[in-house]
């Protein structure tokens, strides 16, 4: 009853009910355009292609689209090509010079570095949009003989039909980009994993209501269970580790001003155990996806590695640890600079006990967080693996692997924390209640 209590404070805040109303809106919106088909398209095909090979990266790439790739939606590609491009322009910031400075301009120079991810994903999107329509016209006299029937998922192939697709499905997921940025700047919560967000839960009910249609009087309650534990339990140590941070202590000099006394006290440096949070998984999945694109294009040696990436292979989970693995550290050290934490602390006169401030104080940071960060590496690692290997170990046809409920769970969190902070700064009790005073969720706990 108290988390309810604390739900309905959200429509005493005016700015705060504005912003949840608004992005309710957006997504609605961008659920909506999932449905719009491109044009010259059978959907119906389409879909029955996309069923025959669920377990795969085509199920896969659908599934982060919200089924917009099985109803050939405007927005087919997904956000994944503004997620494409925000790894190649992170990539760049380490070794490029110029973009390394830019990002250190602040706010003007993170607008410039986002005009330039914008670019990035109108030309990616382009591209793969050209590969999605030749793709779609060799799957004509394809064989769906599963289905009872041959179709064409493309009525009248050509030049004409690659044009339109290319601008639709280009203009669909920049309209889905901003879609995104308004959900962050107006909004409550990061609008890209938002999308992400709403396009898998949007897939569960259907499912579900699936596996009992086809499975009808053959389902196995043991198995069924099995999967149901394994989904809780991945559920609570998502919350387990996401919760967890290591706080390193920080005293603050004393210092005197005229009469008065300032400093003193102590407060904590908190390091989250994960700090990319579920960038990686979105990174890994994302570059995972792209043979499939460089396939289309006949480039030699890709048809061969998408034939051996597929979905649940020794193969395909090696690909993936190792890309989650690489991303925690390589996000990490891009949004978490350990020398710029370092002086702002000796600017406050702030030191920790026994480290000496400046340079050795941005060593011993960085220290604690490269071995917290592998903790999180593997913490993502098995979280992303282990349900998906134990569905199909117990023959259960689980789409949605630890990936994402690791998304879900994760963009859940971080948007009640949002909610929870807006609350809070207006004198209102958290969502988990508090008998009348100001409470707020349970912070992180210490590792």
């Amino acid at each position: 009853m108290a988390s309810l209590a604390g739900f309905a404070n959200i429509g005493k805040v005016p700015e705060l009910r504005k912003r949840v109303l608004f992005t309710l809106g957006m997504l609605a919106v961008y659920r909506i355009g999932v449905f719009v088909t491109i044009p010259g398209v059978d959907r119906n095909v389409m879909q029955a292609v996309v069923s025959k090979q669920g377990g795969g990266l085509l199920g896969l790439f659908n599934m982060f689209s919200g089924g917009a790739l099985s109803n050939l939606s405007i927005f087919a590609l997904g956000i994944m090509p503004y997620v494409s491009a925000s790894i190649i322009l992170q990539l760049l910031t380490m070794v490029f010079k110029p973009l390394d400075e830019l990002r250190k301009e602040g706010e003007q120079g993170t607008r410039k570095i986002n005009q330039y991810t914008r670019y990035g994903t109108i030309v990616l999107s382009t591209v793969q949009s050209f590969g999605i329509a030749m793709t779609l016209e060799g799957m004509n006299n394809g064989d769906l003989s599963d289905t009872g029937r041959v179709g064409d998922v493309v009525i009248h192939a050509g030049w004409g039909f690659r044009l339109m697709t290319m601008i639709t499905l280009t203009t669909g997921t920049a309209f889905m980009m901003w879609v995104g940025e308004q959900i962050t700047e107006r909004g409550i919560g990061n609008g890209i994993s938002l999308i992400i967000f709403a396009g898998i839960v949007d897939g569960i009910p259907a499912g579900v209501f699936n596996y009992f249609a086809t499975n009808k009087g053959n389902i196995q309650p043991l198995n069924l269970a099995a999967v149901t534990a394994v989904v809780l339990a991945t559920v609570a140590t998502i919350v387990f580790f996401e919760r967890g941070q290591r706080r390193i202590p920080i005293y603050y000099a004393r210092r005197t001003v005229g009469r008065r006394v300032y400093g003193g006290q102590t407060a904590h440096l908190p390091l989250r155990v994960n700090t990319s949070g579920t960038i990686p998984p979105i990174f890994a999945s994302s570059l995972l996806m792209f043979p499939a694109t460089l396939a289309n294009f006949k480039i030699p040696g890709m048809g061969a590695l998408q034939a051996a990436l597929q979905r649940g292979d020794w193969l395909f989970n090696t690909f993936y640890v190792a890309l989650i693995v690489f991303f925690c550290y390589f996000y990490t050290a891009v949004t978490f600079q350990a020398v710029d934490v370092a002086d702002n602390l000796k600017k406050q006169q702030a030191f920790i006990p026994s480290i000496r401030q400046g340079k050795q104080t941005a060593e011993y940071i960085d220290h604690v967080l490269t071995r917290i960060t592998l903790g999180g590496a593997i913490y993502v690692s098995v979280v992303c693996i282990v349900p998906s290997v134990i569905s199909q170990a117990f023959r259960v046809p689980f789409q949605w692997g630890g990936t994402s409920i690791m998304i879900v769970v994760g963009v859940a969190l971080d948007t009640v924390s949002q909610i929870e902070a807006h609350l809070i700064t207006r004198n209102y009790e958290g969502l988990s209640g508090g008998g009348g005073r100001a409470t707020r969720i349970r912070g992180r706990r210490d590792v």
